[in-house]
């Protein structure tokens, strides 16, 4: 296997209806500033991969006008995926891997204002059976969390100290959507929004895109760019069945093995990609996360969750630690699809 890291990452997150940048506008500056960050130029990528859906744009091939971004000449080695950016680094770390590029910016990007999101996101259930009942996403994620509540595997209190927590956490992070210090007694005074979610259980509704570079140690010039990088000492994700009926919906064995395949243990540091309080909750279960580990120093996606970039901003939160001395092991979570149906999980040291 190559030695491959993380080496640059940056980000643009807002509230919906700020505006209507497109995707170009949102991904030029974003790209500028990886370039800042690594010394490089377009020229020193060999691969290039994003993360988008076409359904969340409203138009077909929408990923093919963010490539303006990048600019026609001269043509560039380009990959997409309808998923999370995260599975883009996933597909450009192993294109890393086969020896065919030594390296790769990842980027992905969601306007999740352009539509009504807990709608949009009912296209990606069982086309049979379930899309055409058109549950919405938060209402899934009430019936998940309703399930373990009344299972005792947490209480509400529980999910409000995951929301107060996340909120105080994301008051650092000048790219947070919403922060503030509140305590888990004042939000669980909010009124209820699908029960038994309240507003903060949910993540926000949220425009933004992240851009990533990764490369190898044999790649020309790496000594140069930085001097603590985030190597990534472990890849996988894994899938559960998108039948609803048919899993625990209190468990997530898919990101269980995936954590275990990346070597999830003994991380000081994880970002994990939650949009609601409870999925937290399962996660830090599933992946064996104990009380010594920092949970979502960045505020997680409770702060902030532009729709396919907010798993690979949970990796690039991760990898900033790294950087920063603050972290020596830390990992990065994605999820995708219903009530945390795929799992993607990152884990990266310093050396």
């Amino acid at each position: 296997m190559r030695d491959v890291a993380v080496v640059g990452f940056a980000q643009r997150q807002q509230k919906s209806f700020q505006g209507s940048p497109t995707c170009v506008e949102h991904l030029v500056p974003v790209f500028a500033e990886c370039f800042e960050q690594t010394g490089w130029t377009k020229d020193n990528i060999g691969f290039w991969c994003s993360g988008s859906s076409d359904y969340l744009a409203g138009r077909s091939f929408s990923f093919v006008s963010a490539v303006d971004a990048i600019g026609a000449l001269p043509p560039v080695n380009e990959s997409h995926v309808e998923m999370d950016a995260a599975w883009a680094l996933y597909e450009a770390w192993v294109k890393i891997q086969t020896g065919d590029v030594d390296t790769a910016l990842v980027y992905g990007f969601g306007k999740a204002s352009a539509g009504v999101l807990r709608r949009t996101l009912a296209l990606q259930l069982d086309p049979y059976t379930t899309t055409p009942l058109w549950p919405d996403t938060v209402s899934i994620a009430g019936m998940q969390a309703r399930e373990g509540l009344e299972q005792g595997n947490w209480t509400q209190a529980e999910m409000a100290q995951v929301a107060a927590r996340s909120l105080d956490s994301a008051r650092s992070n000048p790219n947070a959507v919403v922060s503030g210090s509140r305590s888990a007694e004042e939000l669980l005074a909010e009124e209820l929004y699908a029960d038994p979610l309240r507003k903060s259980d949910c993540a926000p509704v949220s425009d933004g895109v992240a851009a990533m570079v990764i490369a190898a140690a044999d790649a020309p010039g790496f000594d140069s760019l930085r001097s603590r990088p985030a190597w990534i000492t472990g890849f996988e994700h894994r899938i559960d069945s998108i039948r609803l009926g048919s899993r625990d919906l209190t468990t997530s064995p898919s990101a269980a093995a995936a954590g275990q395949a990346a070597g999830a243990a003994s991380v000081d540091t994880a970002e994990l990609h939650a949009p609601f309080t409870h999925q937290e909750i399962i996660l830090k279960d599933a992946l064996g996360l104990g009380d010594e580990v920092t949970i979502n120093p960045s505020g997680g996606a409770l702060c902030g969750n532009p729709m396919f970039a907010s798993g690979l901003i949970r990796i690039g939160e991760a990898a900033k630690r790294i950087w920063a001395g603050d972290s020596d092991r830390a990992l990065g979570h994605a999820t995708s699809g219903p009530a945390l149906q795929q799992n993607l999980v990152c884990v990266m040291e310093g050396r």
